[in-house]
């Protein structure tokens, strides 16, 4: 059996492969959503940190000052690709054994969400010489690709061998419960940053979101790269496998101190549902109800 990667492990390698966009100045209007990347003052008093997004109220704030552009690192540029000989765009009729492609979908929606530029490709060539062309035609406009790729199929061992002929790159199983291989590595001329995801929707967005969100939020020179997390009393019983960390979708209470587990973890409404994360560690293999568990808060939800 191979070996399987633990996520902080992975994540630092990620981590180490990316690096802050260089800085420049921007209008108002264009640096709105982008992370500051020098302290601003008015006069002597510090009224904005580097690392903070600039939301609407800081491009108040600047215009009240008399500036019209802002010191900041602009939105990192990701494209985002999916691959499965299976796979059918939305809107047309499923064949056997086929399924609508839906990762693209969600992940170029995701990425926007992070606070990038997101550039979805709706398709992938199943011939690895057509498959590295269109990769290296997306090079032009990439800081960072995404590529998710089935595991039932040839997809995976496809876009394997086509970017390690790119670049280098490593593969590695994570110890995560229902994942798979991902790879990531480094290709092209400018060494462009690249990682491939599970095919599997859950799995996808599950290492999109302990991955790579950190890896876009480390390019914006964002403060902080992880989703804020908090201890939470466990509402219902859950299991995990032993030796491999789990991610329970969940709905968080609205004063943050409880968390309830959602029912038909295997189907993707549960992503569309969870304002949270359970985090299981790999030793928890069963967890009652009234424990203390950590919870990843993905968004505040208010009826």
């Amino acid at each position: 059996m191979a070996e399987h990667t633990r996520v902080d492990e992975f994540l630092t390698s990620l981590i180490a492969i990316c690096k802050p966009l260089d800085s420049f100045e921007m209008p108002l209007l264009d640096a709105h959503g982008a992370t500051l990347s020098q302290d601003v003052f008015a006069g002597e008093r510090l009224v904005m940190k580097a690392g903070s997004r600039i939301r609407s109220t800081q491009i108040g704030l600047a215009a009240s000052i008399g500036l019209d552009h802002l010191p900041t690192r602009p939105h990192p540029r990701v494209v985002v690709m999916s691959a499965g000989p299976d796979l059918v765009e939305p809107g047309k009729t499923l064949k056997d054994d086929e399924e609508f492609e839906t990762n693209s979908w969600m992940l170029t929606t995701a990425v926007r969400e992070v606070g990038a530029v997101a550039y979805r490709v709706h398709s992938i060539p199943d011939d690895e010489a057509q498959l590295q062309n269109l990769i290296e035609d997306q090079l032009v406009r990439a800081d960072l690709i995404i590529i998710s790729g089935e595991r039932h199929d040839d997809s995976f061992d496809l876009i394997t061998r086509t970017i390690s002929n790119m670049g280098e790159i490593t593969t590695v199983d994570m110890a995560i419960e229902m994942s798979g291989r991902h790879n990531f590595g480094l290709i092209g001329p400018d060494k462009t940053p690249i990682i491939t995801l599970p095919g599997d929707p859950i799995a996808a967005y599950i290492s999109f979101e302990l991955f790579v969100r950190p890896m876009i939020r480390t390019m914006l020179g964002a403060a902080t790269i992880h989703r804020p997390s908090v201890k939470a009393k466990l509402e219902k019983a859950i299991e995990s496998s032993e030796g491999m960390r789990s991610y329970i979708r969940a709905a968080l209470s609205e004063d943050g101190k409880s968390v309830t587990p959602l029912t038909h973890q295997e189907e993707i409404s549960t992503l569309s549902d969870a304002s949270a994360f359970i985090a299981v560690g790999e030793k928890d293999v069963s967890l009652k109800a009234g424990d203390e568990v950590t919870v990843v808060i993905l968004e505040r939800r208010y009826i």
